[in-house]
């Protein structure tokens, strides 16, 4: 029996803000004509040209350029700046976690209703944590960058967090804020969070090497991952000082200071970083948040195993995918009432692996709508309500990951990324099937013709794939 195929579109809008006064303006039109429609008409209008005056933070993107960002005009220090969200969350010692995600009993930080906007100001860990001295005014100074242009926020968090006790060897290092309460969230919704706009708060990020973490990581039994031999292990065997040092900065773990300046003719933001000869190398900005998740774990205590924030989860946390940027959508199983959503983790740019451990970590004053979809609504893709899924204008995202479940304990990076791309093959074939209404013989065969299979990463002990399911093929 053949019926016809359903091609749903769930992300239905989504807008970019670029000054003090148009994000409301912006938000109601993208509401009422959708993206695409409204960047149609910006096009037609010239809008488009004229919005991106400088100073702007981000440029309103044609879908084949999304996320186009310049180098911030001016530091966005707590409450200073473009906040375009309805709802304004700032990271304080009482708002966040450092290290850990909430669990489903937490307290939330702030509540919202389904439908509502939020503005956070997510801050970068880098530079803040022990291997770095935990002053950033003291490390980031080193590398050029004055007081002035350190963000106050991080410099609280760093002097003031006692909320836990940080250990740099058993913690994550993301500062998560939240959690946010999201009125009618029930367990078995899905959490759909649309991301509207990411604003570069400082004009620098850092790229962190660390030993025993990242592709190239040397074992806990002092050998060679297989594959490779320990003179390729990454950093270099003869710098790891862990051994015979208490002090987490004299373990030589690497970070390199990585400028944002604007460069060719587009003035967007570039990354650069330095050759051993004369001469640089440039890279472009792909800002988006690493870290976003429901809560999804009960838990005996706020550092609880279970709640580490460094493996995603099924409720998502850090899924470190490079497309989930301005004008996505993440939609994510609802384990808790409310759902209690959360972020962190802020990324400049990012490639598929994050092999070296970290992306270009740099702090974004990011604005998300967040919408709860019940079951049975098609307002989410059905995959959704029990594994993470992704979207952006151009494709949907099914995800695999290799321990979904987070339980597996700190295992170094031996978690299998064979497991991570059959879940996320068999997510694709369900959605193909469920929502789009092809035969799971024949959406095998689509996907070994035409989608892509991208790994997100392979440091976060539990490792993850993403499926590519370009839109176009379906008519869309």
């Amino acid at each position: 029996m053949s019926h016809e195929p359903r091609v749903p579109n769930h992300l239905p809008s989504a807008s970019t803000g670029t000054s003090d006064e148009l994000p409301a303006v912006y938000e109601a039109l993208a509401s009422r004509l959708g993206r695409r429609g409204l960047l149609r008409i910006a096009a037609g209008l010239g809008a488009a040209g004229g919005m991106v005056a400088a100073g702007t933070q981000v440029a309103v993107a044609a879908p084949s350029r999304p996320g186009a960002v310049s180098r911030p005009g001016r530091v966005l220090q707590p409450g200073k700046g473009p906040i375009h969200g309805q709802h304004y969350l700032r990271a304080t010692p009482d708002t966040v976690r450092w290290g850990y995600v909430p669990a489903r009993d937490a307290e939330p930080a702030l509540r919202i209703r389904s439908g509502e906007t939020l503005t956070v100001d997510t801050v970068s860990h880098e530079g803040l944590l022990e291997d770095q001295g935990r002053d950033p005014v003291a490390w980031f100074g080193e590398h050029g960058v004055g007081e002035e242009q350190v963000l106050r926020d991080a410099v609280d968090l760093a002097r003031d967090y006692t909320r836990t006790p940080r250990s740099f060897d058993t913690d994550g290092p993301h500062v998560v804020l939240g959690p946010v309460h999201v009125t009618g969230a029930e367990p078995g919704d899905v959490l759909k969070v649309e991301t509207l706009s990411l604003l570069p708060r400082v004009p620098y990020g850092v790229v962190s090497s660390r030993h025993g973490k990242g592709a190239l990581a040397r074992t806990r039994d002092g050998g060679a991952p297989d594959g490779i031999t320990l003179d390729e292990v990454m950093p270099p065997v003869a710098a790891d000082g862990r051994a015979s040092a208490k002090d987490p900065e004299q373990y030589g773990n690497v970070s390199v200071f990585t400028p944002i300046r604007n460069g060719g003719g587009s003035g967007d933001g570039h990354g650069v970083l330095p050759l051993e000869g004369p001469g640089e190398v440039t890279f472009p900005l792909n800002p988006h948040m690493g870290l976003m998740g429901t809560a999804y774990a009960d838990a005996a205590s706020l550092t609880d195993p279970l709640l580490n924030s460094i493996p995603p989860t099924l409720g998502g946390g850090n899924i470190d995918i490079r497309h989930l940027g301005s004008g996505s959508a993440f939609y994510l199983p609802v384990h808790a009432d409310g759902a209690l959503f959360h972020t962190g983790d802020p990324h400049f740019a990012m490639g598929n692996g994050e092999v070296a451990l970290t992306a270009l970590e740099g702090s974004l004053r990011t604005t998300f709508r967040l919408t709860v979809c019940k079951p049975g609504s098609g307002d989410a893709p059905s995959v959704a309500y029990h594994y993470p899924f992704g979207e952006t204008d151009e494709a949907w995202l099914p995800i695999g990951l290799s321990d979904p479940d987070g339980a597996a304990g700190d295992r170094g990076q031996l978690s299998d990324l064979d497991v991570a791309m059959r879940r996320a093959v068999v997510n694709a074939l369900d959605f193909l099937q469920s929502d789009l209404g092809m035969s799971r013989p024949v959406a095998y065969a689509y996907l070994s013709a035409a989608a892509d299979f991208e790994v997100s990463q392979v440091v976060d002990r539990t490792t993850g794939v993403h499926a590519v399911i370009r839109k176009r093929d379906f008519g869309q």
